[in-house]
Protein backbone atom coordinates (compact mmCIF):
# COMPACT_ATOMS: atom_id res chain seq x y z
CA UNK A 1 0.00 0.00 0.00
CA UNK A 2 1.51 3.30 -0.99
CA UNK A 3 2.05 5.82 1.75
CA UNK A 4 0.62 9.07 1.40
CA UNK A 5 1.91 12.51 3.12
CA UNK A 6 -1.01 14.48 4.96
CA UNK A 7 -0.02 18.06 5.95
CA UNK A 8 -2.30 19.86 7.78
CA UNK A 9 -2.52 23.31 6.85
CA UNK A 10 -3.39 26.20 9.31
CA UNK A 11 -5.05 30.12 8.93
CA UNK A 12 -1.98 32.01 8.76
CA UNK A 13 -2.99 33.57 12.32
CA UNK A 14 -3.42 30.24 14.23
CA UNK A 15 0.03 29.20 12.57
CA UNK A 16 1.84 32.49 13.88
CA UNK A 17 0.33 31.68 17.02
CA UNK A 18 1.99 27.92 17.05
CA UNK A 19 5.52 29.20 15.46
CA UNK A 20 5.25 31.69 18.60
CA UNK A 21 4.76 29.19 21.27
CA UNK A 22 7.26 26.66 19.79
CA UNK A 23 9.98 29.87 20.12
CA UNK A 24 8.81 30.40 23.82
CA UNK A 25 9.20 26.75 24.38
CA UNK A 26 13.00 27.44 22.98
CA UNK A 27 13.95 30.12 24.47
CA UNK A 28 12.29 29.06 28.15
CA UNK A 29 14.93 26.19 27.51
CA UNK A 30 17.25 28.64 26.98
CA UNK A 31 16.92 30.91 29.81
CA UNK A 32 16.00 33.89 27.66
CA UNK A 33 12.77 35.87 28.02
CA UNK A 34 11.07 36.36 24.62
CA UNK A 35 9.37 39.44 24.73
CA UNK A 36 8.31 40.36 21.31
CA UNK A 37 7.97 38.75 18.45
CA UNK A 38 11.03 39.44 15.98
CA UNK A 39 10.27 42.82 13.81
CA UNK A 40 10.25 42.76 10.03
CA UNK A 41 13.90 44.27 8.64
CA UNK A 42 13.90 47.74 7.85
CA UNK A 43 16.16 49.24 5.36
CA UNK A 44 19.65 50.95 6.86
CA UNK A 45 17.97 54.41 6.32
CA UNK A 46 14.84 53.46 8.24
CA UNK A 47 16.59 51.87 11.27
CA UNK A 48 15.95 54.38 14.15
CA UNK A 49 19.23 54.56 16.72
CA UNK A 50 18.63 52.54 19.78
CA UNK A 51 16.48 54.16 22.87
CA UNK A 52 18.90 54.91 25.51
CA UNK A 53 16.75 54.12 29.22
CA UNK A 54 17.71 55.64 32.34
CA UNK A 55 19.36 53.29 34.88
CA UNK A 56 17.61 51.63 37.19
CA UNK A 57 20.62 52.20 39.52
CA UNK A 58 20.27 56.14 39.49
CA UNK A 59 20.45 56.78 43.45
CA UNK A 60 18.87 59.67 45.07
CA UNK A 61 21.58 61.39 45.75
CA UNK A 62 22.40 61.79 42.20
CA UNK A 63 19.19 63.64 41.61
CA UNK A 64 19.15 65.78 45.02
CA UNK A 65 22.11 67.56 45.95
CA UNK A 66 22.76 70.62 48.85
CA UNK A 67 25.72 72.85 48.61
CA UNK A 68 26.66 75.65 50.38
CA UNK A 69 28.51 79.02 49.99
CA UNK A 70 30.67 80.22 52.94
CA UNK A 71 28.27 82.45 54.49
CA UNK A 72 26.97 79.73 56.85
CA UNK A 73 28.58 76.47 56.42
CA UNK A 74 27.79 75.13 59.70
CA UNK A 75 23.89 75.30 59.35
CA UNK A 76 24.00 73.64 55.56
CA UNK A 77 26.00 70.75 57.08
CA UNK A 78 23.59 70.31 60.14
CA UNK A 79 21.00 70.19 56.97
CA UNK A 80 23.20 67.69 55.41
CA UNK A 81 22.72 65.61 58.15
CA UNK A 82 19.38 65.73 58.98
CA UNK A 83 18.28 64.36 55.13
CA UNK A 84 21.22 61.86 55.21
CA UNK A 85 22.75 64.08 52.57
CA UNK A 86 26.03 64.42 51.58
CA UNK A 87 27.23 68.66 51.35
CA UNK A 88 27.92 68.84 48.01
CA UNK A 89 31.81 68.87 47.31
CA UNK A 90 33.22 73.06 45.47
CA UNK A 91 36.05 74.98 45.69
CA UNK A 92 35.24 78.73 46.65
CA UNK A 93 38.65 81.11 46.04
CA UNK A 94 39.46 84.76 45.76
CA UNK A 95 41.38 86.81 43.78
CA UNK A 96 44.00 88.88 45.66
CA UNK A 97 41.60 92.16 44.71
CA UNK A 98 38.88 89.79 46.22
CA UNK A 99 37.37 88.95 43.23
CA UNK A 100 35.02 85.53 43.70
CA UNK A 101 36.61 82.11 42.31
CA UNK A 102 33.97 78.96 42.60
CA UNK A 103 33.88 75.91 40.88
CA UNK A 104 31.68 72.56 41.40
CA UNK A 105 33.68 69.72 41.95
CA UNK A 106 30.88 66.63 41.31
CA UNK A 107 28.34 66.37 38.88
CA UNK A 108 25.09 67.91 39.06
CA UNK A 109 23.73 67.22 35.23
CA UNK A 110 20.24 66.34 35.72
CA UNK A 111 20.02 66.92 39.59
CA UNK A 112 17.51 68.74 41.79
CA UNK A 113 19.96 71.24 43.35
CA UNK A 114 19.33 73.04 47.13
CA UNK A 115 21.96 76.44 47.86
CA UNK A 116 21.61 76.96 50.89
CA UNK A 117 23.00 80.99 52.11
CA UNK A 118 22.29 83.79 54.05
CA UNK A 119 23.06 86.91 52.89
CA UNK A 120 24.25 88.21 56.01
CA UNK A 121 27.52 89.95 56.65
CA UNK A 122 29.36 91.30 54.68
CA UNK A 123 26.08 91.50 52.89
CA UNK A 124 26.89 92.40 49.77
CA UNK A 125 29.89 89.62 49.23
CA UNK A 126 27.76 86.87 50.37
CA UNK A 127 25.49 87.98 47.76
CA UNK A 128 27.81 87.71 44.85
CA UNK A 129 29.18 84.05 46.08
CA UNK A 130 25.20 83.31 46.00
CA UNK A 131 24.86 84.92 42.42
CA UNK A 132 27.77 82.95 40.44
CA UNK A 133 27.27 79.38 42.22
CA UNK A 134 23.88 79.64 41.00
CA UNK A 135 25.47 80.83 37.24
CA UNK A 136 27.81 77.61 37.67
CA UNK A 137 25.25 75.48 38.57
CA UNK A 138 22.98 76.63 35.85
CA UNK A 139 26.25 76.78 33.03
CA UNK A 140 26.53 72.92 34.54
CA UNK A 141 22.92 71.60 33.51
CA UNK A 142 21.45 71.40 37.07
CA UNK A 143 17.79 70.45 36.22
CA UNK A 144 16.42 72.68 39.13
CA UNK A 145 18.12 75.31 41.49
CA UNK A 146 16.56 76.17 44.79
CA UNK A 147 18.01 78.79 46.56
CA UNK A 148 17.90 78.87 50.21
CA UNK A 149 18.59 81.80 52.11
CA UNK A 150 17.82 81.83 55.66
CA UNK A 151 18.39 85.13 55.91
CA UNK A 152 16.78 87.45 53.34
CA UNK A 153 19.38 90.76 53.02
CA UNK A 154 17.99 94.33 51.88
CA UNK A 155 14.74 93.17 53.27
CA UNK A 156 14.34 96.22 55.02
CA UNK A 157 14.57 98.14 51.95
CA UNK A 158 10.98 96.45 50.41
CA UNK A 159 9.53 100.40 49.65
CA UNK A 160 9.83 103.73 49.39
CA UNK A 161 9.70 105.46 52.07
CA UNK A 162 11.47 108.39 51.25
CA UNK A 163 11.76 110.57 48.03
CA UNK A 164 14.15 109.00 45.81
CA UNK A 165 15.31 105.62 47.36
CA UNK A 166 15.80 102.07 45.80
CA UNK A 167 13.45 99.07 46.67
CA UNK A 168 16.63 97.03 47.56
CA UNK A 169 15.10 93.75 48.34
CA UNK A 170 13.15 93.53 44.46
CA UNK A 171 16.69 94.43 43.28
CA UNK A 172 18.28 91.38 44.75
CA UNK A 173 14.75 89.36 43.76
CA UNK A 174 15.98 90.21 40.06
CA UNK A 175 19.27 89.30 40.62
CA UNK A 176 18.57 86.22 41.95
CA UNK A 177 16.07 85.06 39.15
CA UNK A 178 18.42 86.45 36.45
CA UNK A 179 21.19 84.57 37.38
CA UNK A 180 19.23 81.37 37.33
CA UNK A 181 17.25 80.30 40.43
CA UNK A 182 14.14 78.20 40.31
CA UNK A 183 12.51 78.74 43.41
CA UNK A 184 13.47 80.62 46.61
CA UNK A 185 12.55 79.14 50.14
CA UNK A 186 12.73 81.54 52.69
CA UNK A 187 12.86 82.37 56.62
CA UNK A 188 11.13 84.95 58.48
CA UNK A 189 10.82 87.65 55.92
CA UNK A 190 10.85 91.12 57.19
CA UNK A 191 7.59 91.63 55.34
CA UNK A 192 5.74 88.79 53.67
CA UNK A 193 4.81 90.45 50.79
CA UNK A 194 8.60 90.59 49.19
CA UNK A 195 7.35 87.41 48.42
CA UNK A 196 5.71 89.08 45.24
CA UNK A 197 9.23 90.43 44.17
CA UNK A 198 9.99 87.46 42.65
CA UNK A 199 8.96 86.06 39.60
CA UNK A 200 9.96 82.18 40.74
CA UNK A 201 7.76 80.46 43.10
CA UNK A 202 8.66 80.92 46.95
CA UNK A 203 8.38 79.00 49.92
CA UNK A 204 8.06 81.38 53.22
CA UNK A 205 8.93 79.23 56.56
CA UNK A 206 8.49 80.47 59.89
CA UNK A 207 11.24 80.13 62.69
CA UNK A 208 8.45 80.12 65.15
CA UNK A 209 8.25 76.68 66.02
CA UNK A 210 11.06 75.91 66.83
CA UNK A 211 10.71 79.55 69.16
CA UNK A 212 7.59 78.07 70.50
CA UNK A 213 8.16 74.91 71.63
CA UNK A 214 11.31 76.42 73.42
CA UNK A 215 9.34 78.83 75.32
CA UNK A 216 6.10 76.58 75.76
CA UNK A 217 9.05 74.05 77.93
CA UNK A 218 9.80 77.11 80.42
CA UNK A 219 6.54 77.26 81.54
CA UNK A 220 6.94 80.67 82.12
CA UNK A 221 4.14 82.43 84.68
CA UNK A 222 1.72 84.81 83.47
CA UNK A 223 3.81 85.39 80.10
CA UNK A 224 2.51 87.81 77.50
CA UNK A 225 3.89 88.22 74.17
CA UNK A 226 4.95 91.71 72.97
CA UNK A 227 5.28 93.01 69.57
CA UNK A 228 7.72 96.11 69.23
CA UNK A 229 6.37 97.53 66.92
CA UNK A 230 3.02 97.84 64.61
CA UNK A 231 4.82 96.22 61.93
CA UNK A 232 5.07 92.86 63.62
CA UNK A 233 1.72 92.40 65.63
CA UNK A 234 0.83 89.79 62.98
CA UNK A 235 3.98 87.77 63.76
CA UNK A 236 3.45 88.35 67.46
CA UNK A 237 -0.55 87.82 67.49
CA UNK A 238 0.26 83.92 65.66
CA UNK A 239 3.34 83.37 68.56
CA UNK A 240 0.65 84.72 71.38
CA UNK A 241 -1.66 82.41 69.62
CA UNK A 242 0.18 79.24 69.66
CA UNK A 243 1.37 79.67 73.35
CA UNK A 244 -2.52 80.62 74.67
CA UNK A 245 -1.50 84.30 76.12
CA UNK A 246 -1.93 87.85 75.84
CA UNK A 247 -0.50 90.10 73.71
CA UNK A 248 0.63 93.65 74.02
CA UNK A 249 2.33 96.05 71.19
CA UNK A 250 4.70 98.82 71.88
CA UNK A 251 3.94 101.73 70.00
CA UNK A 252 8.25 103.14 68.48
CA UNK A 253 8.78 105.83 65.98
CA UNK A 254 12.09 105.73 64.17
CA UNK A 255 13.93 108.83 63.71
CA UNK A 256 16.44 107.81 61.73
CA UNK A 257 18.45 104.95 60.15
CA UNK A 258 18.97 102.28 63.10
CA UNK A 259 17.42 105.02 65.28
CA UNK A 260 14.02 104.42 67.41
CA UNK A 261 12.43 106.41 70.21
CA UNK A 262 10.09 104.31 72.41
CA UNK A 263 6.80 105.76 72.97
CA UNK A 264 4.22 103.45 74.99
CA UNK A 265 3.19 100.10 75.90
CA UNK A 266 -0.39 99.54 74.51
CA UNK A 267 -1.37 96.55 76.87
CA UNK A 268 -1.04 95.46 80.49
CA UNK A 269 2.08 94.22 81.31
CA UNK A 270 2.31 94.87 85.12
CA UNK A 271 3.59 91.93 87.12
CA UNK A 272 3.83 89.59 83.91
CA UNK A 273 6.54 88.10 81.92
CA UNK A 274 6.89 89.68 79.18
CA UNK A 275 8.38 88.34 76.05
CA UNK A 276 9.24 90.17 73.39
CA UNK A 277 9.21 88.66 69.84
CA UNK A 278 11.20 89.97 66.65
CA UNK A 279 12.37 88.73 63.17
CA UNK A 280 15.66 90.87 63.23
CA UNK A 281 17.81 91.93 66.36
CA UNK A 282 20.57 94.93 64.29
CA UNK A 283 21.88 97.12 66.54
CA UNK A 284 19.99 96.05 69.83
CA UNK A 285 18.75 99.77 70.47
CA UNK A 286 14.59 98.81 69.54
CA UNK A 287 15.31 95.62 71.96
CA UNK A 288 17.03 97.79 74.83
CA UNK A 289 14.06 100.54 74.89
CA UNK A 290 11.51 97.94 74.75
CA UNK A 291 12.76 96.27 77.89
CA UNK A 292 13.18 99.46 79.65
CA UNK A 293 9.57 100.71 78.71
CA UNK A 294 8.33 97.46 79.37
CA UNK A 295 10.03 97.02 83.39
CA UNK A 296 9.10 100.74 83.49
CA UNK A 297 5.65 99.86 82.97
CA UNK A 298 5.71 97.32 86.07
CA UNK A 299 6.54 93.79 84.50
CA UNK A 300 8.23 91.66 86.08
CA UNK A 301 11.05 89.62 83.82
CA UNK A 302 11.67 90.25 79.85
CA UNK A 303 12.81 87.72 77.38
CA UNK A 304 13.23 88.40 73.84
CA UNK A 305 13.26 85.91 71.00
CA UNK A 306 14.02 86.66 67.26
CA UNK A 307 14.59 84.88 63.64
CA UNK A 308 18.07 86.88 62.53
CA UNK A 309 20.72 87.94 64.93
CA UNK A 310 22.22 90.42 62.79
CA UNK A 311 23.86 92.21 65.72
CA UNK A 312 25.43 94.32 64.35
CA UNK A 313 27.49 97.62 65.97
CA UNK A 314 26.97 98.14 69.42
CA UNK A 315 24.52 95.36 69.97
CA UNK A 316 26.58 93.08 71.64
CA UNK A 317 27.70 95.53 74.43
CA UNK A 318 24.13 96.76 74.74
CA UNK A 319 22.40 93.46 75.17
CA UNK A 320 24.73 92.17 77.49
CA UNK A 321 24.62 95.57 79.60
CA UNK A 322 20.54 95.56 79.65
CA UNK A 323 17.92 94.06 81.94
CA UNK A 324 16.80 91.33 79.64
CA UNK A 325 16.55 88.15 81.16
CA UNK A 326 17.45 86.20 78.33
CA UNK A 327 17.73 86.51 74.37
CA UNK A 328 16.89 83.66 71.98
CA UNK A 329 17.64 83.76 67.99
CA UNK A 330 18.03 80.73 66.07
CA UNK A 331 21.23 80.16 63.77
CA UNK A 332 19.99 82.01 60.09
CA UNK A 333 22.93 83.62 60.79
CA UNK A 334 26.35 82.67 62.80
CA UNK A 335 26.83 84.06 65.72
CA UNK A 336 30.04 86.48 66.29
CA UNK A 337 32.67 85.04 68.26
CA UNK A 338 31.61 87.97 70.64
CA UNK A 339 27.94 87.06 71.05
CA UNK A 340 29.27 83.45 72.11
CA UNK A 341 30.62 84.58 74.94
CA UNK A 342 27.69 86.27 76.40
CA UNK A 343 25.92 83.92 78.97
CA UNK A 344 21.83 85.52 78.15
CA UNK A 345 22.34 84.76 74.74
CA UNK A 346 21.04 81.36 73.30
CA UNK A 347 20.81 80.03 69.62
CA UNK A 348 18.19 77.18 68.70
CA UNK A 349 19.15 75.31 65.35
CA UNK A 350 16.60 75.56 62.72
CA UNK A 351 18.60 72.52 60.39
CA UNK A 352 15.35 70.32 61.17
CA UNK A 353 12.94 72.92 59.41
CA UNK A 354 14.45 73.61 56.81
CA UNK A 355 15.51 70.13 55.76
CA UNK A 356 12.28 68.98 56.77
CA UNK A 357 10.84 71.99 53.77
CA UNK A 358 14.03 70.84 51.42
CA UNK A 359 12.30 67.46 51.41
CA UNK A 360 8.97 68.65 50.82
CA UNK A 361 9.84 70.99 47.90
CA UNK A 362 12.00 67.52 46.25
CA UNK A 363 9.45 65.48 46.84
CA UNK A 364 6.77 67.65 45.62
CA UNK A 365 4.72 67.38 49.01
CA UNK A 366 3.07 70.28 51.06
CA UNK A 367 5.20 72.67 53.03
CA UNK A 368 2.28 74.53 54.50
CA UNK A 369 2.37 71.44 57.29
CA UNK A 370 5.54 72.97 58.58
CA UNK A 371 4.18 76.07 59.77
CA UNK A 372 2.59 73.97 62.84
Amino acid sequence: MKQTDTMTVLPPDLARDEQLSEMDQTASELGVALLEPPAAPQSASAKAAPEKKRSGRLSEAKRFKIFSGEANKALAEEVCKFVGVPLGETRMQRFSDGEVYFQLLENVRGADVFVIQPTCFPVDQHIMELLIMIDALKRASAARITVVIPYYGYARQDRKDRPRVAISSKLVADLLTTAGANRALLVDLHAAQIQGFFNIPVDHLFASPVLVGYFRDLHLPSLTVVSPDAGGVERARFFAKKLDVPLAIVDKRRTDINVTEVMNVIGDVRGRTCLILDDIIDTGGTLVKTVDALLAQGAGKVYACASHPVLSGPAIERIAASRLTELVVTNTIPLREEAKQVAKIKVLSIAGLLGRAIESIHMETSVSTLFN
